[in-house]
């Protein structure tokens, strides 16, 4: 889970090009609920706890701290995530239509994707170039 996030977050921060693994998007999705919402939840109660409002002023921080820095990465694995349904990122607009508008992104983005390659790229869940026995060449001859 957490190398999903890690390479959205590092290797694909601005990346709105190619495909994204269902795995991908979602373990992202969760990963960052956890980093958002664990810490600010343990500072709310050691606020409620020790009755000091800087631990609430500090979850609201790094609250934002950390939306903000995931904000960009979350928008490009979500559009990679329509592309491996090949749709384009625009459609992401569809989520501000009331009611259907959101449903209808969530049964998107819980879809399996396009097989084989698409518009968008090769697909992310087929095999790295494969290479069988038969086609290996003896040591001594490499």
């Amino acid at each position: 889970m957490i190398d999903w996030w890690k390479k959205v977050v590092l290797e694909n921060y601005a990346n709105f090009n190619g495909r994204a693994k269902r795995s991908e998007y979602w373990y992202f999705v969760l990963f960052n609920l956890l980093l958002i919402f664990v810490p600010a939840f343990a500072l709310g109660f050691l606020s409620d706890l020790v009755g000091a409002e800087s631990f609430s002023i500090g979850a609201v921080a790094l609250y934002l701290i950390i939306l903000l820095g995931t904000f960009i990465p979350g928008l490009a694995v979500a559009v990679r995530r329509l592309h491996d349904l090949d749709k384009s990122g625009t459609w992401l607009f569809f989520y501000f239509v009331p009611f259907i508008g959101g449903i209808m992104l969530l049964v998107w983005l819980c879809s399996e994707g396009t097989i084989g390659n698409n518009k968008y790229g090769r697909d992310p869940n087929a095999p790295e170039d494969v290479i069988f026995d038969f086609e290996q060449q003896p040591l001594e001859q490499q």
